[in-house]
């Protein structure tokens, strides 16, 4: 396992975190108690969670496992989300200091622990003005509540934003960014890795695998049935079958992609996750994982190392597709300034 400082903060996490949403959901209590003994074992220590997941009971089986190993939960950096709606109300939902003061008392109670290391904000909240959402994030820093807070799902501008307003008003600066970035989905280096890079904010990718996409699982033309995330609902969300079907893109990637997996011989799933390990900016990526065996093989990552070529073949073919203006090459020669220092 590689470590890396949390974005610009000074606390050292494991290049791939662990991964939560399964917990209560596509795996048992003892199933995800087994996958966080296995992950601490491998030298893991990021353990990513939210308050939605499962509805509070990814982090009650997180907190249970913690308080049966308390000498291992000293060694874990505990990152969790508030944002969503956990009731009904006008007022249970959003990044307003009501709703978040009482879904991070609820966190530090369902994880059973007395601060939590990372706290993000799970998305967006276009009513609440973001310097209340700061000032409460700044407030519970200096109580002792959180050590660290991020974003999860935020815009360029939005993360911008919130830099500058925080340095602004001498709040507690933001650390990390959570967004969706793999293989498969890169629009993100548009605008969202530049403002990270730009304000030393680490990323954190979800969905490094694009829900399973990434594995070899899929075959062209042929519409997944049976056990698995995507087969279960062939139209869910971001992952949905049919359009990523559609684009000659997606087979060139998984064919480039299987190529390199084939000379290494390694899977599939860690010539994709070696490879986003390796991107500017990357603090650590976020495995998701039913059961240990799936978390072992994607562990498996830690052992790859690409070369520049087979990072070129897979920068090139997975390219994102974009105008020429202004994130083409037009945009990019306008962008930057060539200075000849030869005379």
């Amino acid at each position: 396992m590689h470590y890396r400082t949390l974005g610009n903060s000074g606390a050292v996490v494991s290049t791939f975190a662990l991964g939560t949403m399964t917990f209560g959901a596509e795996a048992d209590e003892a199933t995800s108690h087994a996958i966080l003994g296995d992950y601490l074992e491998s030298g893991g220590n990021l353990i990513d969670t939210a308050d939605v997941y499962s509805k509070g009971a990814s982090e009650e089986i997180i907190g249970r496992w913690l308080a049966a190993h308390p000498t291992d939960k000293e060694q874990m950096v505990i990152a969790t989300k508030g944002r969503f709606t956990m009731g009904s109300g006008h007022n249970d939902l959003g990044t307003s200091r009501r709703h978040l003061g009482r879904a991070l008392d609820a966190s530090l109670r369902r994880l059973g622990v007395e601060q939590i290391d990372l706290y993000q904000m799970h998305a967006w909240d276009a009513v609440t003005p973001l310097e209340e959402t700061l000032r409460f994030l700044d407030d519970a820093v200096r109580s002792g509540k959180i050590a660290y807070y991020g974003f999860s799902n935020f815009l360029g501008w939005q993360l911008t934003k919130a830099v500058h307003l925080a340095r602004a008003n001498g709040f507690t600066p933001p650390v990390t960014l959570q967004p969706q970035y793999s293989l498969l989905v890169r629009e993100i280096e548009s605008e969202i890795v530049p403002a990270c890079q730009d304000a030393n904010i680490g990323l954190l990718p979800w969905s490094p695998l694009a829900g399973g996409w990434l594995t070899g699982k899929y075959q062209r033309d042929a519409n997944p049935t049976g056990a698995t995330r995507l087969g279960e609902d062939p139209e869910r969300g971001m992952e949905a079958w049919e359009p990523r079907n559609k684009q000659e893109r997606t087979w060139r990637i998984l064919d480039t992609v299987g190529q390199i997996a084939k000379v290494k011989r390694v899977n599939q799933a860690q010539v994709s996750l070696a490879w986003l390990e390796a991107q500017p900016a990357v603090t650590s990526v976020i495995l998701g994982a039913r059961n240990t065996d799936q978390l072992a093989d994607n562990l498996g990552a830690t052992a790859v190392e690409l070369t520049a070529d087979e990072l070129k073949r897979l920068d090139e073919v997975s390219a994102p597709v974009v105008s020429d203006y202004p994130y083409g090459a037009a945009g990019a020669d306008q962008r930057h300034r060539a200075i000849d220092v030869s005379d």
